[in-house]
């Protein structure tokens, strides 16, 4: 129980200090006329930040959905790490494309990334599903109607596969970005995410599922 609850708080903490770091990153020396660079719309950095902010807002909803319907102290814990951390980042997201001047969504997702261009997701989802890792609105549904051990398992399920899909796609940023804070905190997402995939297999195997 200690040790998962420091990977947890660990966990945070590596968030905060990421999102610190990144922040202190987008700024130009104090007295330096130099701007911070702007990458291009159609570029990973811009595409990454988009549709991750995208990623993590649904990573977010589904922690607080089974906050809500368990009283699992070790689930709860983990639902409020995932809460905290990337609902920080996705404010930082967001914050950069408003320092781009770009638009925070586009009709058509993923086309920065490689082997996703081009594909949509099914009717309803406004082309989402072509991201890695997203629940459908029917998981989510089922989600919403589970109470209990039921959530913890159907939670934990899909939130391993929402971290396998954010991982791929902030292993593709890092590779592509051209921007400092993008490749930053990219890498810290595939550090952090994959580290709370192998907390959520051992929850998953107490829980027998």
């Amino acid at each position: 129980m200690t040790g998962r609850r420091l990977l947890l708080a660990a966990s945070t903490a590596i968030g905060v200090i990421a999102a610190f770091l990144v922040a202190v990153a987008t700024l130009a020396p104090e007295g330096s006329s130099a701007a911070p660079s702007v990458p291009a719309e159609d570029s990973a950095d811009v595409g990454f930040a988009r549709d991750m902010a995208v990623h993590h807002q649904q990573a977010v909803e589904m922690s607080f959905l089974v906050r809500d319907r368990t009283q699992d102290e070790d689930v709860r814990l983990l639902a409020f790490d995932i809460i905290n951390t990337q609902a920080n980042q996705r404010g930082m997201m967001l914050g950069w494309l408003d320092l781009w001047d770009m638009p925070k969504s586009t009709s058509t997702p993923m086309t920065w990334m490689p082997g996703h261009a081009g594909m949509t997701g099914g009717a309803g989802e406004g082309g989402l599903a072509a991201m890695p890792g997203m629940a459908t609105d029917e998981q989510l549904d089922e989600l919403r109607a589970a109470e209990g051990r039921e959530s913890e398992v159907l939670f934990l399920q899909l939130m391993i596969e929402h971290h396998r899909g954010g991982v791929e796609m902030a292993q593709a940023a890092a590779a592509e970005a051209g921007t400092e804070e993008v490749d930053r905190l990219a890498t810290g997402i595939v550090e952090a995410q994959e580290a709370e995939i192998g907390l959520m297999r051992d929850m998953l195997a107490e829980r027998g599922a």
